[in-house]
């Protein structure tokens, strides 16, 4: 499937390259893949010019904003905590996630074979050589909740970055400016590409604007005025220009029936400048873009309090013991507990008619198993700050939690369940929300709790949970009812939907160069990153895993450095 934003504009015809020794390959974006790919380059001695249409205060793009969550095997740090893991459970996993069922999927379904093996592989020794150092508790995001074959992770694999998006980005920032001082890079910012040159079917370079220079900080909207023009040239082009987030009218435009009606509100969990305008311009020059309704979003998205960029959301990570309603009140069906299956429950919701859904839990929840995605969010993961580190198995939330308790548009906090039901009417006046129904699945519920065993599927979940050493430490609080006056107070949270990734893009053969409409690399031509679906045009397919997007743009990001540099 495709979607040409309608600025993009198709390649003019270019004459041969006047000046070989002017770069030998053009790296388009400086987040995270595109960062790999220098660095890759500059290893193998090769001179490189990085655009970015950025100022320098968002180099790394929205790597540096993230958790810093990483996708391993059978680590080091699983085995601590007595998780048995393989390669076969993790490809059982994947292709259970995934659901590839398409012609297109050939090259996806390679990459996943490909970023598996790398994951079970090389990949934690290749960071570790880097400085890259883990969070000695694994993560367990996507709990699934079905059927061995269906989807979710069958055990913990979220692997935290110490120093989370901030310290993947770091070496390999380092790297790109040990280029620059050699005199191997070139970095170029607010160049914005509006076209990939070709000659005789060649891609051998990029057409231009310049953008006035700006001091907007990191994520912060920029200036689009345009002071010049630019034309470069080299034997290579990669684009890692990221995805289509922060562009809420292409999401729609890509928005795919089998999720439900494309909300009218979108919260944006990435940048504005996630536009998608490579993918268009990229297939003007040939390219293939596949799998262009497959992508990622969270319904656990909440206003952020003190915003970046326009609709700025920030999604709750959860764990597993809030009650979530829909907009009416009822509760979602199993397995569609927190954290267990993002996908279908974004569709559950959207297909009631309405945008926004509920968690009821309790302080004592919250403290446990309220974490907020990002680097911003999490300081003392970021800065490696142990003090601040310790107070997370201590009495109290982490002071961002607590901030947007207090702050947060979103967040109910009462002491009596009269006050809370009142609370989340004052928030969605326009919504049917029944609070008889409220309550009658706040009382079922915690009935469920008089024994020590249950029908009640949620609870056994959370049971089970607790039997995993690093959800009973810091993520999974212990089961209580949510009227306990003990555990309160009540807090009730309005959560929207929160844009994030694009799951398909441009098709890749393993060497990450671009395919075109016949299924041959387009010369000159390669893509990575989120521009790439991490990889193939797609390699999750229609669902991810967590940790699997950072993890594909280093992947990517790696094989089409290395690739490029072996052709020239």
């Amino acid at each position: 499937m495709s979607t040409v934003p309608p600025h993009a504009t198709g390649p003019r015809a270019a004459s041969p390259r006047a000046d070989p020794s002017e770069a030998d390959v053009i790296v388009v974006g400086a987040g995270l893949a595109g960062l790999v790919a220098t660095a890759e380059l500059v290893a193998a001695g090769k001179r490189v010019i990085l655009l970015d249409q950025e100022p320098p205060a968002s180099l790394g793009g929205q790597a540096w904003w993230s958790f810093g969550g990483l996708f391993l095997v059978d680590s080091p740090e699983q085995r601590r905590l007595g998780v048995h893991d393989s390669a076969s459970l993790a490809r059982q996993d994947w292709f259970g996630t995934a659901g590839f069922d398409r012609e297109e999927d050939l090259w996806p379904r390679r990459w996943a074979e490909a970023y598996l093996d790398f994951a079970a592989g090389e990949k934690r020794a290749w960071l570790h050589s880097r400085g890259i150092r883990f969070f000695p508790v694994v993560g367990w995001a996507e709990r699934g909740g079905t059927t061995a074959l269906g989807p979710g992770n069958s055990v913990p694999r979220f692997h935290i970055v110490w120093g989370t998006g901030p310290a993947i980005l770091a070496p390999f920032i380092e790297r790109v400016r040990e280029g620059v001082r050699s005199g191997l890079v070139t970095a170029l910012h607010r160049r914005r590409v509006d076209e990939l040159l070709t000659h005789d079917g060649v891609v051998v370079g990029v057409r231009g604007s310049i953008l006035a220079p700006s001091d907007a900080p990191r994520g912060a909207p920029s200036s689009r005025e345009v002071v010049g023009d630019f034309e470069l040239r080299a034997s290579a082009v990669i684009v890692t220009s990221g995805g289509i987030g922060g562009n809420p009218a292409h999401v729609r435009a890509q928005w795919p029936a089998r999720l439900g009606t494309a909300p009218r509100e979108l919260l944006s969990g990435v940048p504005a400048h996630v536009d998608g305008r490579m993918l268009g311009i990229s297939e003007q020059a040939g390219a293939r873009l596949i799998n262009g309704d497959r992508m990622w979003h969270y319904p656990e998205g909440v206003g952020n309090w003190d915003p970046v960029w326009a609709a700025h959301g920030i999604r709750i990570l959860p764990g597993p013991s809030s009650l979530w309603l829909d907009a009416a009140g009822t509760r979602l069906p199993a397995p569609l507990f927190p954290g267990f299956d993002t996908l279908g429950s974004l569709e559950y919701i959207l297909r009631t008619g309405y945008e926004h859904s509920w968690f009821v839990l309790t302080q004592k929840i919250i403290e446990k198993e309220f974490a907020l995605s990002g680097s911003e969010q999490n300081p003392d993961l970021t800065g490696k700050n142990l003090a601040l580190l310790a107070k997370r198995v201590t009495k109290g939330a982490p002071g961002p939690v607590e901030a947007f308790k207090k702050h947060g548009a979103d967040f109910v906090v009462a002491d009596t369940l009269p006050d809370l039901l009142a609370g989340m009417r004052r928030l969605s006046p326009d919504a049917p929300l029944d609070l008889a129904q409220v309550e009658r699945e706040i009382r079922a519920r915690d009935r469920e709790l008089d024994n020590a065993f249950t029908k009640d599927a949620q609870i056994t979940a959370i049971r089970q949970a607790r039997h995993y050493r690093g959800d009973r430490l810091i993520r999974v609080a212990s089961p209580h009812r949510l009227l306990d006056p003990h555990a309160g107070p009540l807090i009730a949270v309005k959560l929207h939907i929160l844009t994030r990734k694009s799951l398909g893009g441009i098709e890749t053969d393993l060497s990450a160069r671009a395919l075109g409409q016949d299924g041959t690399p387009v010369p000159g031509l390669y893509a990575a990153g989120e521009a790439s679906g991490f990889g193939g045009g797609g390699m999750h397919g229609y669902r991810a895993l967590e940790g699997t997007f950072l993890g594909g743009c280093l992947f990517s990001g790696r094989t089409a450095g290395r690739a490029a540099a072996a052709a020239l």
